[in-house]
């Protein structure tokens, strides 16, 4: 009479692995999608996937002129960081909408 209770296993093993792979497809996509973000005023410019992948940078040429390298530098970090901060963001929000179309419960993921 043990037979009911594996079958019942073996679906519920089959339902969580077709889950996780919705949920890595998901992941994936939602990882390829390309966030902008700018910093000092338009002066620096980022581009970059919500896998963290930078995509590019452009550096306006008054920035360069400048010869200021410290504020170059922190334009360039205030941009990459805002980038992938949005990001990880995006995919966050994406995978729980998605974990709560499958029914997966609020903060499981």
């Amino acid at each position: 009479m043990q037979m009911p209770n594996n079958m019942n296993m073996k679906k519920m093993m089959k339902q969580a692995n077709k889950m996780k792979e919705q949920m890595d497809k998901l992941e994936n996509e939602a990882g390829q999608k390309i966030i902008e973000v700018s910093s000092g005023g338009g002066a620096v410019k980022v581009a970059a996937k919500c896998n963290g992948e930078i995509i590019s940078i452009q550096i306006e040429d008054e920035i360069i002129a400048s010869e200021d390298k410290e504020m170059m530098q922190d334009l360039i970090q205030a941009a990459v960081n805002e980038a992938l901060t949005k990001g990880k963001d995006s995919v966050k929000l994406e995978m729980s909408g998605a974990a709560a179309s499958l029914g997966i419960p609020p903060g499981f993921l």
